[in-house]
């Protein structure tokens, strides 16, 4: 049975892997009892309609991918297991190689999060994305969010 730290890097890791894949559905799946959204005070977004804001906004491309990898770095992972929660901190780069163009970091920042044990596994119950450095968005993103405009 994998320990409280190996579920809640598999819940990190995993949003990367599928928003790589271009599993936008994956992605709300990881948040359906989760809040979701971007830097200080309320979290406007959970479960489907994370799915769906991604669907608006990101590109997807014949693979069916946005032709990216969000790389996940530097984690610092606050476990209580007595109650139930966890908290961390890591920062992610996203890279892209898009076609007609090199391959490129477009964007990092810092991931905050929140966790819960229910059912006796791990899952998000919150995600604040703080936005750090901004590069080339134009062939990542249908609309740039103003929190990513540089």
């Amino acid at each position: 049975m994998p320990d409280a730290r190996t579920e809640i890097e598999a819940l990190l890791f995993g949003y990367a892997e599928r928003l790589d894949a271009g599993d936008l559905d994956g992605v709300g799946e990881l948040f359906e009892h989760a809040r979701y959204g971007s830097g200080e005070g309320e979290l406007p977004l959970s479960g489907a309609e994370v799915a769906e804001i991604n669907k608006h906004l990101v590109i997807l491309y014949e693979d069916g991918t946005p032709r990216t990898r969000h790389v996940t770095t530097n984690l610092i992972l606050d476990i209580d297991e007595a109650a139930g929660t966890a908290a961390s901190r890591s920062t992610f780069t996203v890279f892209q190689q898009a076609p007609g163009a090199g391959l490129e970091a477009i964007v990092a920042g810092r991931y905050h999060d929140r966790f819960e044990r229910a059912g006796g596994a791990w899952r998000f119950s919150e995600r604040r994305i703080f936005v750090d450095l901004v590069g080339d968005l134009s062939r990542h993103l249908r609309t740039v969010p103003p929190q990513m405009r540089g």
